[in-house]
């Protein structure tokens, strides 16, 4: 009986299947059509705007039983599959394959991309620019570490936009050609990662030698050619190096994030919850930053980040990089970016963006 129930259930699942299948492949003839739209009309085809506004709207009229985190889910993998459809993007992102950047890379798009690895963050900007890659992802902060100044530098004087964020939770993974903890005698990786994971290594690895290295992906390619030595790294690197895990999630901290950035030439359009990155230049002036942030205030906007950087030009002369809540287009933002800009040396715009998830 209980066999009969079961075909019977099958049978409903194979027909949904079916139907599924019809409606996947007819999105993928309109996303096909929409494509050939924006290369005539010189449109980026990454909207992470409209694909944040199409979750949202799905989370609203779902009534279950899969959960809004299900469907968000779901919808990530397939607008993967369908932005690289027909022709595939060319992502340029630092470091080489296997860091948590490349990491964050194909989280955002996807495999079915051309990836670039680029041994600066200079260089992603300039394949950007040149027109060698269509997006570029580079990181720019770290919940433990702070932020990445490098990054920071290079919008001075580059004209590439923020286009979307990405929010990554990350786990370091101690990877050797060894089998077992007691074996090694060394580890590699990056000072980022490093310092992430101090705490464990102390513990756990009181005795090694520490080697830093250029970036956590050559750590693992060091440490795959010396015996006794390990590497800490990423989950995607034990894959690429072929490497034991001999120690996973040994980060100190469990709300580890790395937030990176996708870089590109074209503004993203509102998505309704969004915000905005800006740098200026104020006078050297006592009470000066104070009545920069006055307009921030005034409007009622929320600031999420301040950061200050040297110019390089001139002693004492410092950059402003702040992060706050809302579209550039929005009202209120324009109103207190016209009101700060009077006061202002210079102020560029980096981007406005969709705000983005903390994914673990």
């Amino acid at each position: 009986m209980n066999n009969k129930k079961i075909d019977l259930l099958r049978k409903k699942i194979d027909l949904i299947d079916r139907e599924f299948i019809r409606l996947l492949n007819e999105r993928a003839k309109i996303v096909k059509e929409i494509n050939e739209v924006k290369r005539d009309s010189n449109f980026p085809r990454f909207d992470p705007a409209r694909e944040k506004i199409i979750i949202d709207r799905i989370k609203r009229i779902n009534n279950g039983p899969l959960s809004n985190q299900d469907l968000e889910t779901i919808m990530r993998e397939i607008f993967k599959v369908y932005r690289s459809f027909v022709k595939p993007l060319t992502i340029a992102y630092f470091g080489p394959a296997g860091t948590f950047t490349h990491q964050a890379a194909l989280h955002q798009f996807g495999e079915k991309n051309v990836y670039c690895p680029c041994k600066t963050i200079e260089y992603v900007f300039r394949q950007v620019e040149k027109d060698k890659a269509d997006y570029g992802v580079v990181p720019v902060e770290n919940s433990t570490e702070g932020m990445v100044t490098h990054t920071l530098d290079m919008f001075v004087d580059s004209d590439l936009k923020i286009t979307a964020e990405i929010i990554l939770g990350v786990h370091h993974f101690l990877l050797s050609r060894e089998n077992t903890l007691e074996k090694i005698k060394k580890v590699y990786s990056h000072s980022q990662a490093l310092a992430q994971c101090k705490r464990w290594i102390e513990e756990n690895l009181p005795s090694v030698l520490i080697v830093e290295t250029e970036s956590t992906a050559y750590a693992v390619y060091l440490a795959k050619r010396q015996p006794n030595s390990a590497a800490i790294g990423s989950k995607v690197a034990a894959t690429i190096y072929k490497m034991n895990i001999l120690a996973s999630n040994i980060e100190d901290f469990r709300e580890n994030v790395t937030r990176f950035l996708v870089i590109g030439k074209a503004d993203s359009p509102p998505s309704g919850d969004d915000k905005t990155s800006i740098m200026f230049s104020v006078k050297d002036r006592v009470g000066a930053l104070h009545d920069m942030l006055v307009p921030f205030k005034k409007f009622g906007i929320n600031l999420t980040r301040i950061e200050s950087r040297p110019t390089k030009r001139k002693a004492w002369e410092y950059l402003f990089f702040i992060d706050f809540s809302g579209h550039v287009t929005d009202p209120n933002v324009c109103k207190a970016l016209k009101e700060l800009e009077k006061s202002c040396i210079f102020l560029k715009i980096l981007g406005s963006y969709p705000r983005g998830d903390t994914n673990g």
